[in-house]
């Protein structure tokens, strides 16, 4: 048994972290731009200026997903690169970069998946209060416009934003992320609200102003409960502890709280009641615009905890850790990929694709001048095959994008974290396939028969 033959098999990376080029092409500033400029708030103080030089490398870049094998490839926009203010004038030159992308990947035969936000806000727009000031929704939406008319031409799949509960939870609560805030419960739930309108909004313009019928999705993220037992209390204490919210304060940070009201045109009851006193003022007309239809969700999957029914009510009864560990020291759980496909699909009935799941490895190059990464390629098999298992049970999963194509920036972690499947020598920005690509790649070609 294996994956369906047009089972969308991809590899993921971001703009910032990738791209480099930072004051190059009329890019215009980023968050990450000036807040890695300050001392201690990256870890060796490094910043993406140059990363993996993708900027000036990309054509070399798309020879090697061709070589892995990969079907599609999901990257993200740079906004600042597109509109380096944030609105008004575009940058034909920004135009320019990710239209030769586009058109070297279809060459090649591979899908381009197209992120508008995976975090780098424009430096003007955060000048204005960024997610916080309600202008978002309509600066996001003219951003969007924009794509649509440049690039959905030969574009047919979009998503409109990566890790809202990281851009929200991580940048503007706790901080560890550009803008490095740390505002109030209401403050986060208000950004949240304006955060989930501006999606709306952002596919009311692709649906407009794209030149074909595209498909749109979106990629949030978070943890994947996996039941302690085969019982069906068990299951659903599982189900329960993946879709409920223990305070207002973390309704920002869950999976439920940005999934319900865009897949189901509201917010989850049960936060509601946490979070009642601290929301903004929420409208019908707000609900209709978060709630735009979509054609796919994204999920980015990692971990999870195990939980068992205790009393009624769901107990962690094995806890992997947290974000606050390095990420190659991230538990590996591949059974939550399993159950979280099955979960979020059972409330949601939504066709998923898996837009990130990788893991970090202390990786070198080895005297044969080759990168032997066991330790991720058991992590593919295990969780690929935990996907298999939910897709021939019934859950409509259309595709699996590994995290990440290469070695690059990891925001806080600096350079010392390597999700790749491809090695980069940051000193020459030599690329290695590692093993992993070369597993990927044979899972590839059979479709996972083997798994």
């Amino acid at each position: 048994m294996k994956f369906r033959s047009d089972f969308v098999w991809g590899a993921a990376t971001s703009s910032y972290q990738i791209e480099g080029g930072a004051y190059e092409g009329g890019k215009g500033l980023n968050i990450f731009d000036t807040f890695c400029s300050i001392p201690g708030r990256i870890l060796n103080n490094d910043h993406g200026n140059v990363a993996c030089d993708h900027y000036h490398r990309w054509k070399d870049d798309i020879a090697i997903m061709k070589e892995i094998g990969l079907k599609a490839y999901r990257f993200s926009l740079s906004w600042a690169r597109i509109l380096p203010d944030g609105t008004g004038r575009i940058n034909p030159e920004g135009i320019k970069f990710y239209s030769n992308i586009i058109d070297e990947l279809l060459k090649n035969g591979i899908e381009p998946y197209v992120t508008l936000y995976h975090w780098d806000l424009p430096l003007a727009l955060d000048k204005l209060g960024g997610w916080r000031n309600p202008e978002m929704v309509k600066w996001f939406a003219e951003y969007a416009r924009v794509v649509a008319e440049n690039f959905s031409d030969r574009v047919r799949n979009f998503i409109t934003i990566n890790e809202p509960q990281v851009i929200i939870g991580l940048g503007y609560q706790d901080g560890t992320i550009a803008p490095g805030l740390k505002i109030t419960t209401p403050e986060a739930l208000e950004a949240s609200h304006i955060l989930l309108k501006a999606h709306g909004a952002a596919v009311v313009a692709l649906r407009t102003f794209s030149k074909q019928p595209v498909n749109i999705g979106y990629a949030p993220c978070g943890n994947m409960n996996i039941p302690a037992g085969s019982s069906n209390e068990d299951i659903e204490a599982a189900r329960r502890s993946m879709f409920e919210i223990p305070s207002a304060a973390a309704a920002p940070g869950s999976t439920v709280w940005f999934n319900d009201p865009i897949l189901l045109g509201k917010y989850p009851e049960q936060g509601m009641k946490l979070c009642e006193e601290h929301m903004p003022k929420v409208t019908d007309t707000d609900m209709k615009l978060i709630s735009q239809p979509i054609d796919f969700l994204g999920h980015n999957i990692y971990w999870g905890h195990t939980v068992a029914a205790d009393g009624g009510s769901p107990k962690i009864i094995s806890d992997p850790g947290g974000f606050s560990r390095p990420p190659y020291q991230w538990p590996v759980t591949p059974d939550c990929i399993y159950w979280g496909a099955k979960f979020l699909y059972d409330r949601y009935k939504t066709p998923i694709y898996i837009t990130e799941n990788g893991k970090s490895c202390r990786d070198t190059v080895s005297a044969d001048g080759r990168v032997h990464d066991t330790e991720r390629i058991d992590y593919l098999n295990g969780y690929l095959s935990g996907l298999k298992k939910a897709y021939l049970e019934g859950v409509d999963i259309r595709g699996y994008f590994q995290w990440s194509l290469m070695d690059n920036f990891e925001w806080a972690y600096g350079y010392s974290e390597r999700f790749g499947i491809v090695y980069v020598d940051y000193q020459t920005q030599q690329r290695i396939l590692k093993d992993s690509a070369y597993r990927y790649g044979e899972i590839i070609r059979t479709d996972g028969e083997d798994l």
